[in-house]
């Protein structure tokens, strides 16, 4: 087992390839760009816990790491060596066999022996180079890219030459072609694509194989590339994985190199001198020429793609589901003290108990979804309007929902039972206001001043307060400290005393 766990993302994605959909280890290896020995690790300890796919509603990323990393009989009793590894290792000067056995028993004691040890590494090396004739399965495998060579499209208002990519997907069993124009190689155009492609076909294969774009793969990498979340999103929609080709390693995508080369001398050049004032016009014309290049006769078999592809890969795709796939994105966010997280400047409510803890958000144009540690813990509707809260009332604690429960009115009802004047204090405050909200902590404050002076004396300071049209809670506070609720307002008001300048006006010249 590797020394460091991997992320509980990609461990689900091991069991949902291994038990879903059949993968076996080498594949499902190259889909997450980790070694087969790890993926077969998990799938035991996985077998061990009696798990399966999916593992529940209520099995969240705590609970599956303590079934796969609990206390469990040991899976076996030796663990293979890293061959990856060694091959790399021994490129560098001065590495030896004997070298990467002694730092393989220093983290595994109880490790193969250095016959064992060195027979694991000649038997990799024996099949490292053997090149052998793909054969792909039908329904197994889609193969996308984008062409070389670009197209425009001309802006009416401008009549600037805008440039277009061709997006080339084809199934590996049949050689069937699917080609469209978008705008860019973005990320939404990217998944678009794989959508339409999918409809297209009328099917979902069990293999997606891209090229290392940006759009498809964060970090391209040989052995450690990090799929999109996005695209890895759209893939658990559609119920198929995500095996991107091997950097610098052309055979892995030669069925999609030979569409391109198809999609350029069929589509691409055929329309070269014609001008397109739009992507949907572009796109009728690449439909059309599409149709002719899947209907031409292939040479060796006399069958076109068409024929191969209702001989062979129709039948053996899985169906697409009722609503094709919308476009998500995924963001990590840490939920504030007021258990709200901050989408595009609009807030969202996420049970009070998360606050301070980070989470993770998938945002579509429809809805915003909060998951903590794998599981969903919120779901809101998507708003569109800067500085809004958008808030669950169960998100909140028990006294914040008691504290919603007020109102205006019954507020003013509730100072009634004190008397008149403090009703219409009450009521006075709530009118100062921008909004209401604002004056509930003024006026709960007066009504409970009553607990301390009694319910006649705040009556009384609330009366001369409004005679002094001193509308606030610490009006009412300071009258009754000072014990002036019964001082007629009259009587307190200090005439301004008239008297003659002592000094003489002469003294201030």
């Amino acid at each position: 087992m590797a020394k460091k766990r991997l992320p509980m993302r990609k461990a689900k994605e091991i069991l949902r390839l291994h038990f879903d959909l059949g993968l076996d280890k080498r594949q499902i290896a190259r889909s997450l760009n980790i070694s087969h020995s790890t993926v077969g690790e998990y799938v035991k300890r996985a077998a061990a816990a009696n798990l399966s796919w999916p593992p529940g509603e209520k099995m969240d990323d705590t609970a599956l790491t303590q079934l796969l990393f609990g206390k469990q009989k040991q899976l076996h009793r030796k663990a293979p060596p890293d061959v990856e590894y060694m091959r790399r290792e021994l490129t560098k000067k001065g590495v030896t066999l004997m070298l990467l056995w002694e730092e393989y028993l220093q983290a595994y004691p109880d490790g193969y022996r250095y016959t064992q040890f060195c027979e694991y590494f000649r038997r990799y090396k024996r099949d490292l180079d053997v090149s052998l004739r793909m054969s792909h399965k039908a329904g197994e495998k889609m193969f996308v890219d984008y062409a070389g060579k670009s197209m425009f499209v001309i802006d009416p208002d401008t009549a600037e030459a805008n440039e277009v990519q061709i997006f080339v997907a084809v199934l590996g069993a049949s050689g069937y072609i699917y080609a469209e124009a978008t705008p860019t190689q973005e990320l939404s155009n990217f998944i678009g694509s794989h959508v339409r492609s999918f409809a297209f076909y009328g099917g979902v294969p069990a293999i997606v194989v891209p090229d290392n774009l940006k759009s498809g793969v964060k970090k391209a990498c040989r052995y450690e590339p990090d799929i999109n979340p996005t695209y890895l999103d759209m893939a658990t929609y559609y119920g198929c994985a995500i095996i991107p080709a091997r950097p610098a390693k052309p055979k892995d995508k030669a069925k999609v190199e030979n569409a391109v080369l198809q999609v350029e001398r069929w589509i691409v050049a055929p329309l070269r001198n014609r001008v397109f004032f739009s992507l949907a016009e572009l796109n009728e014309a690449i439909a059309e020429l599409l149709d002719k290049l899947n209907d031409k006769p292939l040479t060796k078999i006399n069958k076109s793609r068409r024929r191969l592809f209702e001989d062979t890969d129709r039948g053996a795709l899985r169906p697409l589901p009722r609503l094709p796939y919308e476009l998500a994105t995924f963001k990590k966010a840490r939920v504030n003290i007021d258990y709200h997280i901050e989408i595009d400047s609009t807030y969202y409510s996420a049970p009070y108990q998360l606050v301070r803890k980070e989470v993770e958000v998938r945002i579509t144009s429809r809805i915003v979804e909060i998951f903590c540690l794998g599981k969903r813990v919120a779901s809101h509707m998507r708003c569109f309007t800067k500085g809004v809260y958008v808030t669950k009332n169960e998100h909140r604690p028990a006294s914040h929902q008691k504290h919603l429960e007020w109102t205006p009115s019954r507020m003013i009802a509730w100072a009634k039972e004190t008397g008149p004047s403090t009703a219409e204090l009450v009521s006075a405050i709530f009118e100062s206001k921008a909004h209401v909200e604002q004056g509930y902590r003024a006026c709960l404050g007066i009504i409970r001043l009553g607990d301390r002076y009694g319910r006649k004396r705040v009556e009384l300071a609330c009366k001369r307060a409004l005679s002094l049209s001193a509308i606030s809670y610490k009006s009412v506070k300071s009258i009754l400290e000072r014990g002036l609720e019964t001082v007629v307002a009259d009587e307190v008001v200090v005439a301004a005393v008239e008297h003659a300048n002592i000094r003489g006006s002469n003294y201030y010249r």
